[in-house]
């Protein structure tokens, strides 16, 4: 399974789940974004049963970017309920992601099952 590209629209859709939404802001342009893009897609699998898991492409959603205070890429943000609960920019490996995620969600009171 790999996560899928989203719009804005989309986005605010996902937003309004009770599933935490997991972003990873990028373009095609960023090296590093494609070298990511395999842990990343790994992580959609693992935790497709917790989390949404979805990119949004920086050049096509520049508004939302910039209403996101993106100013950095490959930038992975967690939301939940709507809100964002913490980022992490230019992640290492997939075991960086997987300890974002752990962290970020233990701090906002767990996953909602």
């Amino acid at each position: 399974m790999t996560a899928k590209n989203i719009d804005k629209e989309q986005f605010q859709e996902l937003l309004k789940d009770s599933k935490p939404l997991l972003i990873d802001f990028w373009a095609p342009w960023c090296s590093y974004c494609r070298r990511i893009s395999p842990a990343y897609d790994k992580i959609a699998e693992q935790y497709a049963d917790l989390l949404t898991v979805a990119k949004i492409n920086i050049d096509e959603e520049a508004h939302l970017a910039e209403t996101e205070r993106i100013e950095v890429i490959p930038v992975l943000v967690l939301y939940k309920d709507g809100k964002a609960i913490g980022s992490i920019t230019a992640p290492e490996s997939k075991a960086a992601i997987d300890l974002f995620i752990q962290k970020s969600v233990e701090k906002s009171g767990g996953f909602d099952e």
